[in-house]
């Protein structure tokens, strides 16, 4: 099994609903994201797939979320997790190469992504 890996990053805003501490005042983040694709062969170049390709997405997704405050984003319910932040982030990434897909007929899938709120603390959602 091979993988690749991609990474991008944005600032944002946001709060936690129904939680009692500091992240329930709005604040910010300088999130770090990664992409993780896999499959068990690769192509006549010798690569899985093509860093440009997942990149581009990827920073597309992040670009889109740069400087907002992510509450409003209604796909959140206004309870922009970290973990709510990584699946919402692999569906977008899916909407742009939905050959990464679990389903689809490539071998190569969007296998998880992170999202660090902070050098130490990750949310990770893993496509199943």
């Amino acid at each position: 099994m091979f993988e690749v890996r991609v990474e991008a990053g944005f600032c944002a805003a946001h709060y936690l609903k129904n939680y009692h501490g500091k992240c329930e005042s709005l604040h910010g983040h300088n999130y770090k994201v990664y992409a993780h694709a896999r499959g068990k062969s690769l192509d006549g170049g010798g690569m899985l797939l093509d860093f440009t390709e997942l990149k581009k997405a990827l920073r597309a997704v992040c670009g889109s979320l740069d400087h907002t405050n992510l509450n409003d984003i209604e796909e959140f319910d206004q309870n922009p997790s970290a973990e709510r932040i990584a699946v919402y982030i692999y569906r977008a990434i899916l909407q742009q190469i939905p050959s990464l897909a679990l389903d689809a007929k490539s071998d190569v899938h969007l296998y998880a992504v992170d999202v660090f709120e902070t050098d130490t603390n990750r949310a990770r959602y893993i496509a199943e």
